[in-house]
């Protein structure tokens, strides 16, 4: 850029999602489920005030672009040892999720591939994860390539969307995949 230094991107709100249709009168009240839509209920226009942006709460509000997001998941490529890595892969869990009911394979920090949750990603070792409004971030190891998809119109999905969908199929289909 003219002048030096990279542009920085301007901060964009981000456009609400419609309101999902969870009933929490039908949730056990001791439920895992229930507890986390009622302690207290998330509400995504708070990602556009200034607190919230400010706040440092470092399983919810991330803020960054997809440029962003895979540098620092590509970073993991090249810092961490290969017997780290191995562990990412090392399964710890296998089942429904208890909050938001996916099938859902976990290894250290990431979520793995299963086709019944995400039958669009291939198999390899592969490490994901996604977020509210239908973010996705892949590090495909086998591939050697890190996908990242971030958006600022909010959909009602919650790991994944079909834009994300898309746009990793048409990512792996013009590595020939």
């Amino acid at each position: 850029m003219p002048g030096g230094g990279p542009a920085r991107a301007a901060s964009s709100p981000i456009l609400i999602p419609p309101t999902a249709d969870l009933d929490l009168s039908a949730l056990d009240p001791g439920s895992v489920a229930h507890r986390t839509f009622t302690g207290p209920a998330a509400d995504a226009a708070a990602a556009n005030t200034p607190a919230w942006r400010a706040a440092e709460l470092g399983a919810a509000n991330g803020h960054g672009n997809a440029r962003s997001v895979a540098r620092i998941l590509d970073s993991h490529t090249r810092l961490l040892k290969p017997a780290t890595l191995d562990l990412i892969f090392a399964e710890q869990s296998n089942g429904p999720d208890l909050v938001n009911g996916l099938h859902l394979r976990w290894g250290i920090g990431f979520a793995l591939p299963d086709r019944r949750t995400l039958p669009w990603l291939p198999d390899g070792r592969i490490a994901f994860w996604g977020g509210w409004g239908g973010s996705m971030a892949i590090m495909d190891f086998d591939r050697g390539v890190t996908i990242a998809y971030v958006m600022n119109n909010m959909g009602a999905d919650i790991l994944g969307s079909a834009r994300s969908a898309a746009y990793v199929q048409a990512v792996y289909q013009a590595l020939g995949r």
